[in-house]
């Protein structure tokens, strides 16, 4: 008989995470269409658009630590409230900045989600790895996963038909009218479309605070709980190196999702085929997830999965190289870097469990270190934009997405072959001396 992925707690909390998990791909998913959308509503070049994902994914890298120091304090639960209630004032804060125009305002919305979402982040991810058999890790987090690009298949596609329906007529409009009264008003037309669906999704993150309040989950401690697959003790170097991985992986992440449509603009496709993109990139990595779930780990342990998907990365990489070299449309290449999507999905759900094992007796500060690996999503997309005007936008983007899979794959390697190595008699008797 095939144990369930629930665990032992069964299914009720792992459907609450789901729906936290939702929120946050709903909350995260949003900068790939927000890069277009600040572009034309504040007048930007690609690098000062780009600051949309590096203020949002930095916040991963500043609060981590005082957020695990906070969740000690006061527990899962309030944790998981104040969480909520932090990303709901940065969402609302946001959509009144950005209807101000004003920008800076804008980004100090996204920093405070950000802060939110590393609150949050630093409880849902362990919690799931630890609601029941390790080895299930990451079906279970591969669910959340589900629910999480969901919600990121949906919320572009509903930003780009509420907010920015004729986005391409807005910037031919803005190309041609000098500044002035004509000007500023197409511009705060165009702004002010976004206060509703922010005051709104800030209105669901508290209702969604209130339900998690008055809801029951188990009470799991995070320090007391040490994964099997850990060991007695903690291997720092191996922890360091698997928090690089992650850091990596979340930056070929947020690049195949948000810079996408940079990556389409640049073959000449049109604002209202661009802004659908990021959408496409969440439903290949749904299909990586459906599939995902099914593979691990009845027929493939999530070790060798994540190798697999590492390959299938930097394939898809070539051939997008390839297709632009080749193809005489964009078509062809964008829809490679969105099946990149496909290869991402399950990395994560094998990564973070893998690494957190390597904490030891300590897996609190481990999570916290690997909730600070996301700010790579804020890194590497700076380093594309940066990059992207000196080689060219294909060229930047697989000069970082490939490198960026072979280090994970080289790094799950390396852990495999010093995991076979330590489990049988002569590694053991190595390891004792």
């Amino acid at each position: 008989m095939i144990e369930s992925p629930a665990g032992s707690y069964g299914w009720r909390p792992v459907l609450i995470m789901a729906a936290l998990f939702f929120s946050i791909g709903f909350v995260t998913w949003l900068n790939g269409p927000l890069i277009t959308f600040v572009q034309v509503a504040f007048s930007l070049d690609d690098v000062t658009a780009f600051l949309v994902p590096m203020c949002f994914y930095l916040a991963y890298f500043f609060f981590p630590l005082p957020a695990t120091m906070l969740s000690r304090k006061i527990g899962l639960r309030k944790g998981l409230i104040v969480a909520l209630f932090v990303m709901a004032a940065g969402t609302a804060l946001f959509g009144e900045c950005v209807t101000a125009r004003f920008y800076a305002g804008a980004l100090g919305g996204l920093t405070v989600i950000g802060a939110g979402l590393s609150l949050l982040q630093i409880t849902v991810n362990p919690y799931v790895s630890l609601l029941g058999d390790h080895d299930r890790a990451a079906q279970r987090i591969a669910i959340m996963g589900t629910a999480n690009k969901f919600a990121g298949i949906l919320a572009p596609m509903l930003f780009a038909v509420l907010v920015m329906p004729h986005v391409s007529d807005v910037a031919a409009s803005l190309r041609t009218i000098p500044a002035g009264p004509e000007r500023d008003t197409i511009l705060a037309n165009f702004a002010h479309a976004v206060h509703a669906p922010y005051a709104a999704m800030a209105g669901v993150l508290v209702l969604l605070a209130i339900l998690v309040a008055r809801s029951s989950l188990p009470e799991i401690s995070l320090e007391a709980a040490t994964p099997a697959a850990s060991g007695a003790r903690a291997h720092p170097l191996w922890l360091a190196t698997g928090v690089l991985s992650m850091f990596l992986y979340v930056g070929v992440e947020v690049l195949a999702g948000d810079a996408i449509g940079l990556y389409g603009r640049s073959f000449g496709l049109s604002l209202d085929i661009t802004k659908y993109l990021t959408a496409l990139t969440l439903a290949a990595m749904m299909a990586g997830y459906l599939v995902g779930m099914v593979v691990v780990p009845r027929f493939v342990t999530q070790r060798r999965y994540t190798v697999f998907c590492c390959v299938l990365g930097i394939a898809f990489c070539l051939l997008a190289l390839f297709a632009a070299a080749t193809s005489g449309s964009g078509i062809a290449p964008v829809l490679c870097v969105a099946l990149l999507g496909f290869a991402n999905a399950m990395i994560l759900p094998a990564l973070f469990p893998v690494v957190l094992a390597e904490a030891g007796a300590d897996p609190g500060r481990a999570t916290a270190f690997l909730v600070m690996a996301y700010s790579g999503g804020a890194v590497i997309p700076q380093i594309f934009v940066h990059l992207a005007p000196r080689i060219g936008v294909p060229e930047a983007f697989m000069a970082l997405a490939i490198p960026c899979y072979v280090v994970i794959a080289g790094w799950m390697l390396a852990f495999m072959a010093r995991t076979a190595k330590t489990s049988s008699p002569a590694g053991l008797k190595l390891t004792e001396g």
